[in-house]
């Protein structure tokens, strides 16, 4: 089986909209450390889906290791945001599609 990637789901808690200037700052910082490090593959902001802040797709060595990096990012620190972290295979012309 082709290594997975992890996709973390970041999503709004109730105290979301008091989000400080200097939390997202730390979470821009922690996003350039992760491609920085090569363990960040895309990230974004989602529109259009109440709740939703965003996704990272982490390239990691293990789920433990995504874990770790979902537990320190800095909306979830500070408790602006929870996560659910999703293992995916990526299907792509190299591995035949997953066929």
């Amino acid at each position: 089986m082709d290594k997975l990637l992890y996709m973390m789901l970041i999503e709004k808690s109730k105290t979301y909209n008091r989000v400080t200037k200097q939390v997202i700052t730390e979470h821009v910082e922690n996003i350039r450390r992760l491609d920085d490090a090569g363990k960040l593959e895309i990230c974004g902001v989602f529109q259009g889906y109440p709740g939703m802040a965003g996704m990272y797709i982490l390239k990691t060595g293990s789920r433990e290791e995504a874990e770790e990096i979902c537990s320190r990012e800095p909306l979830v620190v500070g408790g602006y945001a929870t996560y659910k972290l999703v293992g995916l295979q990526v299907a792509n012309r190299e591995n035949n599609y997953l066929l």
